[in-house]
């Protein structure tokens, strides 16, 4: 299967052309108008230092589906707890620089540069982006962020510098949407840490479909969050 290459139009190939490692485009740019367009369908970016934009479509797909979250009990004690400060849209860029920091200083690389940072950053400001700030007093010691249309969480990155923190956010966020009724949160890729927390790999296609189904039924919450809203 070819890669496609974009162009300054604002189009994307259908996802179902993607490689069978997931690659479906290269190129194109990071404006807001690009992002969201890929979102819609199910698209993401993700590259590496020095290399080009890369445009995803991976199958299967990662999703977590919120009443499927597996919390531990060392976990739900910890969130009883109420060890750690949890709040929404509070410091958006101190989370996603701390994603990208976080990960190189864990020696794992990180393909959150600086054109992701102002992309995401600008996301955040136009209402679509959100974050997830977890607090040991006033230190920021974990958290998550990602982008929100229709009923549908995608989440970009975590990151954690105290145990359990990075999910102590996560629950709180599934608290959150569960709440509003959102019916589930794209993970993209699999991993263990996710699947341990209850994600699970479903078919491109059923994803896409309940991706169409989501933003067809459910407002886009825009703006900033709250855990009170």
């Amino acid at each position: 299967m070819p890669v496609f290459q974009l162009t300054d139009n604002l189009i994307f190939p259908p996802p179902e052309l993607a490689r069978e490692d997931g690659l479906l485009a290269i190129g194109g740019d990071l404006s807001p108008e690009r992002l969201l367009l890929a979102y819609h369908q199910g698209i993401f970016p993700w590259y590496s230092p020095g290399e080009p934009l890369l445009w995803w479509a991976p199958d299967p797909r990662l999703v977590l589906f919120p009443d499927e979250l597996q919390v531990s009990r060392r976990l739900a004690r910890t969130v009883r707890q109420g060890r750690f400060n949890v709040t929404f849209d509070l410091d958006f860029p101190a989370v996603i620089e701390a994603c990208a920091t976080t990960s190189r200083a864990q020696g794992q690389g990180t393909w959150i540069d600086h054109k992701m940072r102002d992309a995401y950053t600008l996301l955040h400001e136009l209402g679509y982006a959100h974050s997830v700030e977890c607090r040991e007093g006033d230190l920021l010691v974990g958290g998550l962020y990602g982008v929100s249309l229709g009923g549908v969480f995608f989440g970009e990155s975590m990151f954690s510098r105290v145990r359990d923190s990075s999910k102590v956010a996560l629950v709180h966020l599934v608290d959150l949407l569960t709440r509003w009724e959102f019916d589930l949160i794209d993970c993209q890729l699999a991993t263990p840490h996710l699947k341990s927390l209850g994600a699970r790999e479903i078919s491109a296609t059923d994803f896409y479909e309940l991706l169409e189904n989501s933003l067809t039924d459910k407002d886009t919450r825009r703006g900033k969050w709250t855990a009170a809203h």
